[in-house]
């Protein structure tokens, strides 16, 4: 099925809709997964509705909760999520942080009772969209050791910077701490397919490439003992700057079991005049420029951007199992 975007988040939408999701709430989703699609990313696009679509049946997430924000210092907004889906609540963060870093010069939203966060890069790009830098942390369910150890203490818990360029598309850096989104072999597991074997490991501890094992054990970190030592960075950031759930306490965003995940997100966003002055933004440009002068190098989040931009003409791509599930 080849599906416009704007048809393709009309039934997803639709589809959760059914599923015990407020309109409000089925449209940030709808939104949020056919951009992650678009851009390439699967294993946080589409291939995750059939969990969401269980999870608000069951009551895992709430999807009729309404994200409440305030602010509990002069640069930092506090989000209550509600235990409902994520994107709501970015959606505010959006749409209130801007003026605080404006003010400011620098503000930090705190989001708690959250849920899965998708494409980070995403979110970051509208910040960098409205002239700010953005950095963004999220944890995720455990699925990671601490180096060293076999028990799953972290999630991936992935990272994201944007940075605003004059005239051109943001630089849009998204990154998890394992060696791949967990997003990816769970994808992979879906369509039956082998993993590298170095992704993960097995409840063993040992290379598995069945991405069925690899969900029972654990992540590899990116880049050995510094990607676990960052993950704890983005856990302290996420989880316990933010008044949640660690990822040891928080249950599986793939399935409808347990109580809800309340997971974190941290998000700070810079105006790079008060920082750097009013010469910010052609410094950004030269730094760009220079990078780009090598014929091989591509800026970062360029892949992305290209792929939605196309998609605004091609459409949305949707697999037989997925089309059956929006168009009953």
């Amino acid at each position: 099925m080849l599906l416009s975007i704007t048809e393709a988040e009309r039934l997803v939408a639709q589809m959760l809709e059914r599923h015990s999701v407020s309109p409000e709430n089925a449209k940030s989703v709808a939104v949020a997964l056919v951009a992650a699609e678009t851009a390439g990313q699967s294993g946080h696009g589409l291939r995750r509705l059939a969990a969401y679509a269980a999870q608000a049946k069951a009551g895992k997430v709430d999807g009729f909760a309404t994200p409440v924000a305030w602010s509990s210092a002069p640069a930092v907004l506090r989000i209550d999520a509600g235990c409902g889906f994520a994107y709501p609540a970015l959606d505010l963060a959006v749409q209130k942080l801007p003026a605080l870093a404006s003010k400011s010069g620098i503000a930090v939203a705190a989001i708690h009772r959250s849920h899965h966060a998708g494409v980070m890069g995403l979110t970051v790009e509208r910040f960098a969209e409205r002239g700010l830098v953005a950095l963004m942390f999220a944890n995720t369910p455990a699925a990671m050791a601490p180096w060293g150890g076999k028990t799953a203490v972290y999630g991936t818990n992935p990272i994201a910077f944007a940075a605003p360029l004059p005239h051109d598309e943001p630089i849009v850096i998204d990154l998890a701490m394992s060696k791949v989104a967990r997003g990816r072999i769970m994808a992979a597991h879906q369509k039956g397919t082998d993993i590298p074997d170095d992704w993960a490991l097995d409840i063993e501890g040992k290379p598995t490439t069945n991405p069925s094992e690899a969900l029972k054990g654990t992540m590899m970190p990116l880049g050995d003992a510094k990607g676990a030592a960052l993950a704890l960075m983005v856990e302290i950031l996420a989880a316990s700057l933010t008044g949640t759930n660690y990822s040891f306490e928080a249950t599986s965003l793939f399935d409808d079991r347990g109580n809800p995940p309340k997971l974190g997100q941290m998000i700070i966003a810079i105006d790079p005049e008060a920082t750097g002055g009013a010469g910010t933004a052609s410094r950004l440009a030269l730094l760009a420029s220079t990078m780009t002068a090598d014929p091989n190098v591509r800026l970062p989040g360029r892949r992305s951007q290209g792929r939605r931009r196309d998609a605004l003409t091609t459409g949305v791509e949707i697999d037989d199992e997925l089309a059956a599930l929006i168009n009953p």
